[in-house]
């Protein structure tokens, strides 16, 4: 920044007065009144100089006394030569006086009165120096700490150079140890059906990548471990330079194509900040499994305060064909059930078809293949699937199967087991009073982990490669005891299956249609799923308003809804389906009210990744579908936040995954 001095009355504004008095007096002969005008501003010109001047005279003599009162004549002359830089101030922050220090540090032995201290302590202002116990300066290369002290009717400011001791410090923590674990993440699916000389291929290619990586970019070391993991030690210079350039080894990795063409991915989690080396490989385990809770291909940053940075996860979650970690999942689940007093089952807040399909597998596993009490945990009047929910009334055999938040209160102990389905956060369940009674949780979920995730969970069964957690909970109920659903609970779970899926188009693998098959068995009527997915005539004409009132902005649909009416999130969420209709849409968002908050409900065919554009307004969900809740905005407000969303992370949510 420029030094600005600020303005000093000179001879030549005394001059320039006089020019205007004298070019009046020319004109008295040919034009009274403008010989009139002119004297009058001639004489105002002048009397403002004179009074400017004096004023900024008074103004210096003001500050000099107040410096005066600070330091003795004898003191000054002294101080001149004292060893910090030392600078008096006026009132409004221009110099008046300066040490030799100050002279030669910060203007080139120029006495530099007149100028405003703010050219020397920018972007920092004088204000926070006088109020805060050091301020911490930069001018030119050299770095210090300013401390200030009011005097009368001005201000004293002296610097300490601590150039040497923070590039010290900042020397330290550039090269303080980072601990990052790499896992290969689909290495058994590239090479299932390949030879062994197309797996050293493949493994060796990846291997390469990470070496040269790690070498060459991050300045460390790479060691190979167990399981397709790695182990790469740096420094946290080269990990900001690997920010800078959004890790682009994830790009390198992901260009390596196996036999089937898919291509591989890797993630990494990365401990930043930590005190030691142990710690920083304690929080790189955390990010990893944060990393690969959010479906891979991407790198998870833990930071000292527990936080997290996320880089890349644009590419779908691989499908892992392997059930033997549901048939332990299952094993251990039924031990701990059994274990227990009273089952509680609980879904997320405004729970749909797949909430509820979930809960409703669950509850027949828990009360008729392991014979214990069992109860859905649901709020009814905020629920999405009350056309699934009254299907079971009016039944001997439903008549305790769902209960309210608050008589899960009165009949919960300590020995009671909570099951969360559909979901894994802890602002997303359905009663967050429950969750904190009930001392034992188990979660079952398939969204992509968030950092609000419940921690002190037992058994926490995330895979968010499964299309819905009615899929995963088919395939527990088959290892507890596949007998236990009848028609009407498989029913319920393959609504869930539909739901998800959009009638199985999106997000479906070998296991969804294997999971589809077994309820099938168990006699799931699809006419009946179908007639779930009915809607009131005024829903329908909600919807189509919504269709009609969109815009697309970058191959994205955006519409709006400012006004609240019943079944507003179903004829959202039917809207941003149908919205994925229209040629050259690649994602849809829905912004609506609904209570005191406004809501997002976002969609996409797969080559956008919507969760992690929703992340930035507090939501979650997984890449093709995902959901948020802002309070205190409206939505022609959170319309603005998305497209700027859109602006700023489209291009990298965008990628397609070959």
């Amino acid at each position: 920044m420029r030094k600005r001095r600020i303005w000093v009355t000179s001879p030549v504004y005394y001059a320039m007065a006089a020019a205007m008095l004298v070019m009046a007096c020319l004109s008295f002969r040919d034009n009274k009144i403008q010989f009139s005008l002119e004297l009058a501003a001639a004489v105002l010109a002048l009397v403002a100089v004179v009074v400017t001047d004096l004023h900024y005279r008074a103004h210096i003599q003001t500050a000099l006394s107040a410096a005066r009162r600070v330091l003795s004549a004898e003191e000054e002359r002294d101080f001149d030569q004292f060893a910090l830089p030392v600078v008096v101030l006026g009132n409004l922050g221009d110099i008046v006086w300066t040490n030799a220090r100050f002279r030669e540090l910060f203007t080139d032995d120029t006495d530099g009165r007149g100028d405003n201290i703010a050219a020397y302590i920018y972007p920092k202002t004088l204000r926070q120096i006088l109020s805060e116990n050091g301020t911490a300066v930069t001018f030119g290369d050299r770095e210090f700490t300013a401390y200030g002290l009011h005097a009368g009717g001005g201000s004293v400011v002296y610097f300490v150079d601590d150039t040497y001791y923070k590039q010290i410090h900042k020397e330290f923590r550039e090269k303080r140890t980072v601990v990052a674990l790499i896992s290969f993440d689909n290495h058994e699916e590239l090479t299932r059906d390949a030879d062994g000389s197309e797996d050293s291929r493949i493994t060796s290619e990846v291997e390469a990548v990470l070496r040269d990586w790690a070498n060459e970019t991050m300045g460390g070391f790479l060691r190979r471990m167990t399981n397709g993991r790695y182990l790469l030690i740096t420094d946290d210079r080269h990990v900001e330079e690997a920010k800078a350039k959004r890790f682009a080894v994830l790009d390198a990795v992901r260009a390596i194509k196996g036999a089937n063409n898919m291509s591989a991915t890797i993630s990494i989690g990365i401990g930043r900040g930590a005190a030691t080396a142990a710690k920083s490989e304690q929080h790189a385990r955390s990010a990893l499994d944060m990393a690969l809770g959010r479906g891979g291909d991407q790198v998870a940053v833990r930071l000292s305060d527990g936080t997290y940075e996320f880089f890349g996860g644009l590419s779908k979650g691989v499908e892992k064909r392997d059930k033997v970690r549901t048939r332990v999942i299952a094993a251990t689940l039924s031990d701990h059930i059994k274990s227990s007093d009273r089952i509680f089952i609980m879904g997320h807040k405004n729970s749909d078809l797949d909430s509820v399909g979930a809960a409703v597998g669950m509850w027949a596993a828990v009360t008729k293949g392991l014979e214990c009490r069992a109860n859905i945990v649901i709020d009814r009047n905020r629920s999405l699937a009350t056309s699934l929910i009254n299907t079971f009334g009016h039944q001997q055999e439903y008549e305790d199967m769902f209960i309210t938040p608050q008589e899960a209160m009165d009949l919960c102990t300590q020995r009671s087991l909570l099951i969360v389905v559909d979901t894994h956060s802890l602002t997303f369940v359905e009663s967050q009073e429950v969750l904190k009674a009930i001392p034992r949780v188990v979660v079952i979920d398939h969204h992509r982990m968030m950092v609000t995730h419940i921690k002190n969970a037992i058994i926490f069964y995330h895979e968010p490669y499964a299309s819905s957690a009615s899929e995963m909970v088919a395939e527990l109920v088959q290892y507890i005891n596949s007998s236990a659903l009848n028609t009407k609970e498989a029913t319920a779970m393959l609504s869930g299956i539909m739901l998800d899926t959009k009638n199985f188009v999106l997000k479906t693998g070998v296991r969804t249609f294997e999971a589809s098959a077994y309820l099938k068995r168990r006699g799931a009527d699809t006419v009946e799923v179908k007639k779930m997915f009915s809607n009131s005539l005024d829903t329908y004409k909600e919807r189509s308003q919504l269709v009609a009132g969109a815009e697309v902005y970058k191959n994205c649909a955006i519409a709006c809804s400012n006004w609240e009416f019943p079944n507003v999130r179903i004829a959202a969420a039917q809207a941003a389906d149908e919205l994925l209709s229209i040629q050259n849409v690649r994602a849809s968002f829905v912004i609506f009210r609904a209570g005191n908050e406004i809501n997002i409900s976002a969609r996409s065919l797969g080559d956008v990744n919507v969760q992690v554009l929703l992340e930035e307004f507090g939501g979650g969900g997984h890449l093709t579908m995902a959901g948020a809740q802002i309070k205190n905005s409206t939505t022609n407000d959170v319309r603005k936040a998305l497209i700027r969303v859109l602006d700023s992370k489209l291009a990298q949510a965008s990628k397609f995954e070959n």
